[in-house]
Formats: C-alpha cells, structure tokens, sequence
C-alpha cells in the first residue's frame, strides 16, 4: 500500500468518484482496519485538523455504521478544501453503495448520494463580477 502523493494507489477494492465544485475525488475502498489516506496523506493531516470537514468526508461510513472495517484511498484534486470535503463525501458514498446494495438505501436516506449542483456563476459582461453591477446614478 502506497502512501505517498505521487505514487499509484493498488488496483483493488471499490471504486466511486465524487465532485463538488471544482473538486474530483476518486475513492477506493477495501477490507482493511479503518485507514483513512487522501493524498497520501491522513485525512486529519490533509485538511490541517478541521474537523468539520473531516466529519463531512467520513458521514458515509458513519450513516452504515462501518467503523475501522475498512480502508479508504482517496485521490482528490481541484478546488479548495472544502469542496473536496464533499467530494470525498460523494465518492465514499458511491463506493460503498456499490460494495453493498443495502448500504445505498441507507445512504440514499441520508441524502449522501445526491450530487450538490451548486458552482460558481460565471461573470457577465457589463457587470463587474456575475450580479453585481456597477454604481448607477440617475442625476
């Protein structure tokens, strides 16, 4: 098992991918003991302790009541932390519905396999950033 950033995760375990925002993750997820890696990293390393997102990322396997019963191998990129954060989120979750038909009800129930659509607004021409325009005077 690979624990670096830059090296190939194994080919093994369950595969799902999220999106949020900017950010993509692609999930594995295997039998192991409870192992959480993004990055290379440990999830607590990779977001720098904030725990809201850490709790945000690890909701999948809280609502199927997995614990440390598996390993999770996540490679995210694009975006900032928090979108990632629900990236992860949405990846584990397709990951784990896959691994077992009975864990998509569960999640469905938790609304954890629904994509969250919002993005940023792209900027229109004649205003200064996607709604706000600029200071109008009538005299």
């Amino acid at each position: 098992m690979s624990t670096t950033a830059g090296k190939k995760y194994p080919q093994v375990g369950q595969r799902g991918t999220g999106r949020r925002k900017q950010a993509i993750a692609r999930v594995r997820v295997k039998t192991g003991s409870g192992l959480f890696f993004v990055n290379g990293r440990l999830i607590d390393q990779y977001f720098d302790g904030r725990q809201a997102l850490v709790y945000e990322a690890k909701q999948p396997l809280a609502a199927a009541d997995l614990g440390t019963r598996y390993d999770v191998l996540v490679k995210v990129e694009g975006g900032g932390k928090s979108g990632q954060a629900g990236a992860v989120k949405l990846g584990l979750a397709r990951a784990l519905s896959e691994l077992n038909g009975d864990f998509e009800t569960v999640m469905r129930a938790e609304g954890l396999m629904t994509r969250d659509a919002r993005v940023k607004e792209r900027k229109k021409y004649g205003l200064k950033r996607a709604r706000k325009a600029f200071q109008f005077s009538k005299r």
